[in-house]
């Protein structure tokens, strides 16, 4: 892109001359005021054309005003991989200095962040003299056990297809983590019925009522009646509230259900009764239910997505790929809200948040990466 076609694009747009504003004309001094003028102006303006910020994260961020974000998610330069137009992170001689200097943004970050958002960290590892060095890891107990940060799941980003491997005394790696933060361990906001998948519905076979995988109920009715375990009156109470859940599946209320009985089935999870409510409630009454919800199944913590393609490309974007941000835009990110990535690259979060209605804002001190976020987010008009 030239510049008069730059200068056309970013004019395309009043978001994007407030974006011109604020970055500088990627170029010259950049004024925190600046910065703060223009996150304040795009805030009011309800546009869901990112804004994108040119400078360093940390000195960017500080200019943000504090409590101002509802979601943030990136994927920074990995230690010693590849050595960026513009320097910044990634590029310290001892991986210890990675892990201070990119805590020290993520800190700033916090700030930022309100007390009901969530903080999304891509991260990969590295190798250093034969040893892999676990800076994934290394970050998030720094994020935990010196900011305060509460770390709520640690997802595997099966990346499906790797790289070039042609190490021969190790395995290929082809997972990242992917880790989500809170600043508090109770409020944030998190919709799990945007991230379930559609059930399977119950359905009438013989005029029996049949569960989404098949439970009809007549084996758990089979062993209340042969149950040695329970007394007279619990079998009782467990057919009847069998009929109840055999109701509520008929209802639509409940999906699926399993039944665990005493005697028949072992309880979930442990069988201590000071650990374990189901193995008290399974001791105190002779049976629970484990009830399927009737929205569908939520995503577990291992998600098969293949890396973007760079292929048949004008300019390189990360493998960072669109699906993986789409979970946590959904469940963390309220109607309305607005998504931050202070190492935004070639826009991919800013991108995904603008596919589902959000406003968003990216920081990236490569003036090049902007250029690429711009054109693609163009493209989407």
């Amino acid at each position: 892109m030239n510049a008069d076609q730059l200068a056309e694009l970013q004019h395309s747009t009043p978001v994007a001359d407030g974006l011109e504003r604020a970055s500088g004309r990627f170029g010259g001094s950049i004024v925190a005021a600046e910065h703060k003028g223009a996150f304040d102006e795009y805030r009011q303006s309800g546009s869901t054309t990112p804004l994108l910020l040119n400078g360093d994260a940390l000195t960017v961020l500080k200019a943000l005003p504090t409590d101002s974000v509802d979601f943030a998610m990136t994927s920074p330069p990995y230690w010693g991989k590849r050595e960026y137009e513009s320097g910044g992170i990634g590029l310290e001689p001892d991986y210890r200095y990675f892990v201070r200097d990119l805590a020290e943004i993520c800190l700033e970050l916090k700030r930022v962040l309100k007390s009901t958002g969530s903080f999304w960290l891509n991260l990969g590892d590295t190798y250093q003299d034969k040893g892999l060095l676990g800076i994934p890891w290394r970050i998030a107990f720094e994020l935990t056990d010196v900011q305060g940060w509460t770390l709520r799941n640690s997802v595997i980003w099966n990346k499906l297809k790797g790289g070039m491997d042609n190490s021969k005394d190790r395995l290929a790696n082809v997972h990242e983590h992917l880790f989500h933060f809170v600043k508090n361990q109770k409020g944030y906001y998190y919709d799990a019925d945007a991230i379930r998948s559609r059930p399977r519905e119950a359905k009438v076979v013989n005029g029996a009522i049949v569960s989404a995988t098949g439970v009809t109920g007549v084996r758990y009715k089979r062993q209340l009646e042969l149950s040695t375990a329970l007394s007279g009156e619990e079998r009782r109470a467990a057919s009847l509230a069998l009929d109840a859940m055999l109701a509520d599946v008929a209802a639509g209320k409940a999906s699926d259900f399993r039944m665990i009985i005493r005697g028949q089935q072992r309880s979930t999870h442990s069988d201590s009764e000071k650990v374990s409510g189901r193995a008290k409630e399974l001791r105190d009454k002779g049976f629970y239910f484990l009830k399927y919800h009737p929205n569908g199944s939520k995503p577990g913590d291992v998600w098969d997505i293949v890396p973007e393609d760079t292929q048949a490309r004008e300019s390189h974007f990360a493998a960072y790929p669109i699906d993986l941000c789409r979970i946590p835009i959904l469940a963390t990110c309220p109607p309305g809200g607005i998504a931050l990535d202070p190492f935004c690259g070639t826009g991919t979060t800013l991108v995904a948040a603008r596919n589902l209605g959000h406003q968003s804002v990216g920081i990236d001190i490569s003036r090049q990466y902007l250029e690429i976020t711009q054109k693609r987010c163009h493209s989407l008009l």
